[in-house]
């Protein structure tokens, strides 16, 4: 039994009044009596609009839902499927162009595309990392993955490897920051002559390119170099491993990595009651005030991981050059949808957990805005709001902001928000959700996962979707990436704000990685997910690569090149003539990955991880991944590809898969051969009632099971 407080009319949990009363609120100028007043009018003036949004999304469902009844077998009547949704408010008419005008825009923001890090809140070193991972070495991600083709060999130092990476960044080097008649490969000194570097007494291609260095000009300790934006310190070392034996004493190449970070309190995170959000806003607490720490044994020594600090240099002029040290810490709020014990309004109901974490991060991001050398250097607070569906819902989250700004006092606009393009009814009114925070938006991006989980959900009753690899050919993926970044450049967020693209989501496959993910920056995106700051540093290098604005700049002059019409090409299965070998392989596939990812959200409220799939190859999985692979079974039991008892076989067949997987996780419960416990009970939910969930939301039945696990264990 939760013990709870009274606070202005709310039913608090103890443990969360503690928090913000005793450490949140600790030295800002409000009052714990304006801070819960604040929030009690939040719950209970927003509160009844936001269940009143909720009910228009299941409304508009069930219309599209019997739209589709009523012509299944038919082939779809583009023009007539468009007017219909424009009848029933699902389509809005697109208005005249604008610009945002969201200022005090932090230049990670604005003018420095980068890699991106998206993180759970809930683990402090992680946190940490992600906070860090703004600079990394390439030596070392070079030599630690397959990016060179293969990873080192032996136990200890592979030389062969080693100097294959040493000549591999020199390759670098020579792309980014050329040097007139010489090579990186084939030089022996770098020194800085009347604010100029030579190198070998040449000068750089660009001589503007260096911008700072450390030591004795004659012989720096360190260079640094810019390019597109983006730093790279070159560190020189005598007496270094790599460096001893460097003719030039380069010792290690250090690139600026992970300009932004987004720390999660939503789909990487398992927050369902008072208990798991303290420890999570502790952490954003803890980033916010830039004391946080994390203690943990590594290699039998125990270490303790903190904020790093910001670098200095000595700028060409003599001056002094100041570079952060950390990434812009975006805090992802969770969306409108669900509720959270932690506290209760007036009438004894769970509040909307979306309000609870806008009042409460944003309190919480104030310590920041109180430091010289913190997260924001203009006076911002930048929260990604998830999973909104259409303008109405972000003209709702917009003046939640200023309910919440004006309830702590800060001026209007303070908070900045991101607008994820990961919902349908978001991507086919893009430009009017923009419009209706333009003062706010500093950040849209595309979601696949999420977008094609709704995609199906929202068209469930259309016919069996294609097999999922073949769903990301269809044409529509293509319009909604190329929209979401051409709408966005209409609406003047060059400059100003982030245009993203998702999640590489192999994290150990960083040649693939290397190969591919240009394609984000060669598409406009200034800014892309990664999965960790290794993968940040070898991304950092197509942002070398590509020149994100001239991208943007030729993109915005040739125009919009795809438009909702487009976004509305379903992509159910044309060809259906699946063997039963194809069918059950698909559908193993999605309950092994469903499977390995709900265990460990509910027996060990591990909100992402790695997770292996069926060829035990490691990918990052999120209820993003959860929500589709459940979607996909549910659509193909519903139209009856295959049937409950084979799903549920499949669903048995992979859980002892699942527990092999596992069998070296000391903290792991199997769960064959019973297959009675809660979380294969969670998985065979988000399957068998698929069709019953929220736009297909994963969260009802995750939250509803692990609530049920900690009470069980708490009996």
């Amino acid at each position: 039994m939760t013990d709870r407080v009274e606070r202005a009319g709310l039913s608090v949990a103890q443990e969360l009044a503690d928090f913000v009363e005793g450490q949140a609120l600790d030295g800002l100028d409000v009052s714990a009596e304006a801070f819960w007043q604040g929030m009690a009018d939040l719950v209970h003036d927003f509160g009844p609009k936001n269940k009143a949004l909720l009910e228009k999304r299941e409304t508009l469902q069930s219309q599209i839902d019997d739209w589709h009844t009523a012509r299944q077998g038919q082939p779809l009547d583009e023009k007539a499927y468009e007017a219909f949704l424009r009848k029933i408010g699902y389509l809005v008419e697109e208005g005249a162009d604008f610009e945002i005008d969201t200022a005090n825009v932090d230049p990670e923001i604005a003018n420095v595309p980068g890699p991106q890090l998206v993180v759970p809140i809930t683990n402090a070193r992680f946190a940490l990392n992600a906070a860090n991972a703004r600079w990394g070495s390439l030596y070392d991600a070079f030599y630690g993955t397959d990016a060179m083709g293969r990873q080192p060999q032996g136990k200890g130092y592979d030389r062969g490897h080693g100097a294959r990476v040493v000549a591999r960044t020199r390759v670098f080097l020579d792309q980014a920051f050329p040097i007139k008649n010489a090579s990186h490969g084939d030089v022996e000194s770098y020194a800085v002559e009347d604010g100029a570097l030579v190198v070998d007494g040449n000068p750089l291609m660009m001589p503007e390119q260096f911008v700072g260095y450390t030591g004795d000009a004659a012989a720096p300790d360190s260079v640094v170099l810019k390019n597109n934006g983006l730093h790279v310190e070159l560190v020189f070392d005598a007496d270094h491993i790599i460096g001893s034996k460097d003719r030039a004493k380069l010792a290690d190449v250090q690139m600026e990595s992970a300009v932004s970070a987004i720390m999660d309190f939503e789909d990487s995170v398992a927050c369902v009651d008072a208990e798991d959000k303290v420890d999570a806003y502790t952490n954003w607490l803890g980033l916010m005030r830039g004391d946080l720490t994390s203690t943990f044994e590594k290699g039998g020594k125990t270490q303790t991981r903190r904020l790093a600090d910001d670098r200095t240099y000595t700028a060409p002029d003599g001056g002094t050059l100041t570079l952060k040290g950390r990434a812009l810490l975006w805090v992802r709020n969770v969306g409108h949808l669900m509720t959270n014990p932690a506290i209760l309004d007036r009438d004894g109901n769970e509040v909307f957990e979306g309000l609870m974490d806008a009042m409460i991060t944003v309190l919480i991001a104030m310590h920041d805005l109180a430091r010289a050398d913190g997260n924001s250097l203009h006076g911002s607070i930048y929260v990604v709001k998830p999973k909104m569906h259409g303008p109405e819902e972000v003209a709702f989250t917009d003046s939640i902001f200023t309910h919440v700004e004006k309830a702590l006092g800060l001026p209007q606009y303070t908070v900045k928000i991101g607008i994820m393009d990961e919902e349908r009814r978001t991507s086919v009114n893009l430009k009017e959700c923009i419009r209706a925070a333009k003062s706010r938006v500093a950040f849209i991006n595309t979601g696949f996962l999420d977008r094609t989980g709704d995609e199906i959900h929202t068209s469930m009753e259309a016919g069996p979707f294609s097999r999922k690899e073949f769903i990301k050919r269809k044409g529509w993926i293509i319009a909604y990436e190329d929209q979401n970044v051409d709408i966005g450049l209409e609406c003047g967020l060059s400059g100003k704000a982030q245009i993203g693209k998702g999640m590489w989501a192999m994290p150990d496959a960083m040649a693939a990685m290397i190969e591919q993910k240009i394609a984000h920056p060669k598409a406009g995106a200034n800014c892309a997910w990664v999965p960790s700051p290794t993968a940040a540093t070898l991304h950092a290098l197509h942002y070398h690569k590509v020149d994100v604005f001239a991208v943007q700049d030729k993109l915005k002059a040739g125009g919009r090149r795809a438009y909702v019409q487009a976004l509305l090409d379903i992509p159910l299965a044309s060809y259906r003539a699946w063997t039963e070998d194809q069918i059950l392989r698909e559908v193993e596939n999605n309950a092994q990955g469903i499977l390995g990812y709900v265990v460990r959200w509910i027996d060990q409220g591990i909100g992402a991880s790695k997770v292996p799939d069926i060829n035990d190859v490691p990918l990052m999985e999120d209820r993003a991944t959860c929500r589709i692979s459940a979607q996909h079974i549910a659509n193909w039991m519903h139209h009856e590809i295959v049937d409950e008892q084979t799903v549920m076989d499949a669903m048995r067949k992979m859980a002892v898969v699942v527990d092999e997987q596992n069998a070296g996780d000391a903290n792991y419960k199997p769960m064959g051969p019973a297959f009675d416990g809660i979380a294969f009970q969670a998985a065979c939910d988000l399957v068998f009632r698929g069709r019953e969930q929220p736009s297909g939301y994963t969260e009802p039945v995750l939250h509803r099971r692990r609530l049920e696990l900690k009470a069980q264990r708490n009996s």
